[in-house]
């Protein structure tokens, strides 16, 4: 019987242009990992860097929900079956926050170069997320107060930076969006518990450190 639905579900998967291994990476998000998942807006139709949300200047194309709103976003594995079966090729979309992780990212050329800095120095990092434009390292979740205490302390903090903390989200892969695939630059580690991240202090730290050394003036993107 598990086969018999298994291909169902691959055969409706296929004549809606959707993507199996969405359904799945949904699962694992929401069941193994216990992050809360919903569905983002599909990608325009013709393949077009827009959105097909009702915003013709949306500014994170097929990267964000829309219809369920965020606070929809569960754990719960029949909800999500339900939605990527009638939604095939929706990007997953993760609300950042309690029980899930947050992050800080910045334009990928910056990101890019900052790693490779980190990397040397032997700083352990946890998941990193790459779209064409920007990449986001995964942090341990923070509060709104933590967080502004952290930018306080600091002389310089470059405007590129973003922070995705609680009622925030972020396109998981393997999404498609408007601006192009999401991918892991840094794929956690394989097995069933959630991937260890970072506190966001340290990230913050080393991060603003590595871009000042490095001379990287991060343009906003």
């Amino acid at each position: 019987m598990r086969e018999i639905l298994g291909r169902r579900r691959r055969l409706l998967s296929r004549r809606n242009g959707g993507k199996p291994e969405l359904l799945g990476a949904a699962l694992t998000f929401a069941t193994e990992w216990q992050w809360p998942v919903l569905p983002g807006v599909a990608p325009d139709p013709q393949g077009r860097a827009r959105c097909a949300c009702p915003d013709p200047e949306c500014t994170v194309p097929g990267a964000h929900p829309f219809d369920p709103g965020l606070l929809a976003a569960t754990t719960d594995a029949r909800m999500v079956r339900w939605w990527w079966t009638n939604r095939p090729s929706a990007p997953v979309i993760l609300a950042t926050g309690g029980r899930a992780p947050c992050a800080v990212s910045l334009p990928a050329l910056a990101a890019s170069r900052a790693l490779a800095l980190l990397d040397r120095r032997g700083m352990r990092l946890g998941p990193v997320l790459a779209s064409p434009t920007r990449w986001a390292l995964l942090v341990k979740p923070y509060s709104l107060e933590q967080l502004g205490e952290l930018l306080y302390a600091k002389d310089f903090v470059p405007g590129s930076l973003r922070f995705h903390g609680e009622g925030g989200y972020l396109a998981l892969p393997p999404s498609e969006t408007g601006q192009g695939a999401i991918r892991w630059e840094r794929a956690p580690l394989p097995g069933s518990a959630a991937p260890w991240v970072p506190d966001v202090e340290a990230v913050v730290d080393a991060v603003v450190d590595a871009l000042t050394r490095t001379g990287v003036s991060a343009p906003e993107m």
